[in-house]
């Protein structure tokens, strides 16, 4: 026998002893009368005791089955109310928020966002993990991410908000001391800052935009850092090159801080995704945060377009 109390048989058996009848139980919990009929049976099995003295027009509880009848009701409401509140829970927005992004774009672009979402929804509160480490949503115990990658195929729920290029900058002084790449095998012989939480080796490939020839050129310098942040005060000095996801480049563009090369060849295009889990039974509070991130970054304040009406070069001069 199982250690595991008969709930279902339980519940079943109240709801007959409340309705006095097995129809009108089976009506009640929308099952059929065989199945509330088997589950009663199975518990007066389990429990070594008839619960009901049946005849062909009377059903009556047994002595037995009123010491019983009280119990399993208390448990059967118990469990309604249960599920009632945990129905509420997940109809409105209110908890915890277990949220994942990128350290940099988290800074810059998700955590101004956040005081209007207070201000919207006062029962939620967030938990943000700001790391450029991949995070295990599942492992980890995640609610959702946001994400900047060419997302790979993965049991979880990806939403793209936007396309998010990536730029291979240097600054004007690097350029006028060492020279501007016309190509990216010209890299090689530049002190290029790489990323030390790739999954795989470093390796920045292009493609070029009108001919197709492809390059892969695997980036060497004095620095290697887990962000970009990391990497910037190193690149805005004039020591070296390195690449930026647009969110972070653009900003540097304007007053030419920082200047885009190799503008004839492209490197593969991510994106920026709200991940969570699983999109079943996805409680309000996630799809709150997740309706208004997507509303507020959407936008992309960052893209090189609105930033300086940048275009790549595959577009320039075509008629809006």
């Amino acid at each position: 026998m199982s250690k595991i109390p008969d709930f279902e048989g339980l519940a079943m058996f109240a709801k007959v002893a409340e309705e006095r009848s097995f129809a009108a139980a089976a009506r009640a919990m929308g099952v059929s009368v065989a199945t509330v009929s088997r589950a009663v049976t199975r518990l007066e099995e389990r429990l070594g005791g008839r619960l009901f003295n049946r005849t062909s027009r009377q059903l009556a509880l047994t002595d037995y089955g009123h010491t019983l009848a009280e119990r399993a009701s208390k448990i059967y409401a118990e469990a309604e109310e249960a599920e009632n509140v945990a129905r509420e829970a997940s109809s409105r927005p209110r908890g915890l928020v277990k949220l994942a992004a990128p350290l940099s774009f988290g800074t810059r672009w998700v955590a101004p966002l956040l005081p209007e979402f207070f201000r919207r929804y006062p029962d939620i509160a967030v938990d943000l993990h700001l790391t450029d480490a991949r995070t295990d949503l599942i492992g980890d115990g995640f609610d959702a991410a946001l994400r900047i990658a060419a997302l790979e195929d993965s049991s979880l729920v990806a939403r793209l908000i936007v396309p998010v290029r990536r730029f291979v900058v240097a600054s004007p002084s690097y350029l006028a001391r060492y020279g501007r790449p016309q190509h990216p095998h010209d890299l090689v012989a530049h002190h290029c800052l790489s990323y030390a939480n790739r999954a795989k080796r470093d390796v920045w490939r292009f493609t070029h935009r009108k001919t197709g020839e492809e390059s892969a050129v695997t980036p060497t310098g004095p620095l290697r850092g887990t962000s970009a942040e990391a990497l910037l005060p190193t690149v805005l000095e004039g020591l070296a090159i390195t690449e930026f996801p647009e969110f972070l480049a653009t900003q540097y563009f304007p007053d030419k801080q920082l200047e885009p090369l190799l503008a004839d060849w492209r490197m593969p295009e991510g994106g920026l995704y709200f991940v969570t889990p699983t999109a079943r039974a996805r409680p309000a509070k996630i799809s709150a945060l997740a309706d208004f991130l997507i509303a507020g970054l959407s936008d992309a304040p960052w893209r090189a377009e609105a930033v300086m009406g940048w275009k790549p070069p595959e577009q320039r001069g075509k008629q809006p």
